[in-house]
């Protein structure tokens, strides 16, 4: 899920794409029925993995907006920046509109660029944003582009998107996988020096498992699921979260159509079903929340489906869909700014310590933040 640059508010890209699923309708959080879990959710370090959120590059959010923003409780979310199909000019430009809009807001959004920003952004009750990028694109192939982008604050980045780059393959690219090409083993160790996190959410089985052997620092999967829960090419094997977590790194769990058969709206059990797999594969950790939806509550007008059908049947006829999709971007329960105080509640019920809890909500995320952006 991506940002692109847009005149008013924000185009709210689709949870598996970069493209608009259409209008988001602000919405009026719910207080947290149980006061402990409210305090709980209050006082963690609370990190999405992935998330778009509202941005206006003109003028600052207006209340009900800015309102809904800080309702989420997030301490801050990492968003990608460019799409499926970025370009080198084009991800200046909207790295710099970006820029443009949290400073029109800074009661609202910090840009975090380092660590300790983390808990400047929660100890000021700002909602920290993580610039990354999903494809590869804007790299143009050359491994010094990695030291450019990160220079403009992006601390995430991937190898490509779901087919072939440069760097690696996808989880959609033909098999057998080419892999990690020496390129991308040169991009890794650019990131690794210039102190940008490794993500290879997209990336296949054989580039994932290459990848996480040349970078000398945890590696992240910011979203993806788990393919012993459920069989779809875009969660990951046992295999690849072993080696993620025993890297050191993180596991974020999406909400997406991917976790679950359907044509039924995904459920929380399901969601749950992924969280808990992980857990037990990865331990605790190693895991986190990387819901890779709109940080607003999803519209799901009549008015708004047909343009989140048209923004499927777009990612089709370009060949960057993944089986599966089609089913909006939220799971049943969690399509409400603070997800990630429901997950909380979820996870206490199923018998999960607060410790754990704690660790899922954030703590393991800034726990690799820290790790892979220093310098």
């Amino acid at each position: 899920m991506s940002w692109h640059t847009n005149r008013r508010a924000f185009l709210a890209a689709s949870a598996v794409a970069a493209l608009s699923p259409g209008v988001v309708r602000a919405a009026q959080v719910e207080p947290a029925a149980d006061d402990a879990i409210a305090r709980l959710y209050r006082g963690a370090m609370v990190i999405d993995g992935n998330l778009i959120g509202p941005f206006d590059s003109d003028a600052p959010l207006d209340h009900a907006m800015a309102g809904e923003v800080l309702s989420s409780g997030l301490t801050a979310f990492k968003m990608t920046i460019g799409g499926s199909t970025a370009a080198f000019d084009a991800v200046n430009a909207d790295i710099k509109a970006i820029d443009k809009a949290i400073a029109l807001s800074p009661n609202v959004y910090m840009k975090i660029t380092t660590a300790a920003d983390l808990m400047v952004a929660k100890r000021a009750r700002r909602i920290g944003v993580i610039y990354s990028f999903e494809d590869a694109g804007m790299l143009e192939g050359k491994p010094e582009n990695v030291d450019h982008f990160s220079a403009l604050g992006v601390r995430v980045m991937q190898l490509g998107y779901n087919g072939v780059s440069p760097f690696a393959s996808g989880v959609m690219a033909p098999q057998p996988s080419a892999g990690l090409t020496d390129l991308g083993r040169e991009a890794i160790a650019r990131m690794n020096a210039v102190g940008v996190t490794l993500d290879i959410s997209h990336a296949d089985e054989r580039s994932s498992l290459e990848a996480v052997a040349a970078s000398t620092r945890p590696v992240a999967i910011t979203h993806a699921g788990c393919y012993s829960a459920y069989a779809h090419p875009r969660n990951k094997s046992d295999a690849v979260l072993r080696a993620v977590a025993e890297s050191g790194g993180v596991v974020g769990i999406y909400g997406l159509s991917y976790i679950s058969a359907g044509p039924e709206q995904q459920s929380l059990d399901d969601y749950m079903a992924h969280m808990l797999h992980a857990l037990s594969v990865c331990g605790e950790d190693h895991v986190g929340i990387g819901s890779d939806a709109i940080l607003t509550p999803f519209d799901t007008s009549p008015e708004s489906m047909a343009q989140w059908d048209a923004s499927i049947a777009a990612r089709k006829a370009a060949g960057v869909s993944a089986p599966g999709e089609g089913r909006p971007p939220f799971v049943t329960g969690l399509n409400r700014s603070n997800r990630p105080e429901i997950i909380a509640r979820a996870l206490l019920e199923r018998g999960q310590p607060v410790r754990v809890v704690e660790k899922v909500l954030g703590a393991n995320f800034q726990r690799v933040f820290a790790e892979t952006w220093r310098v």
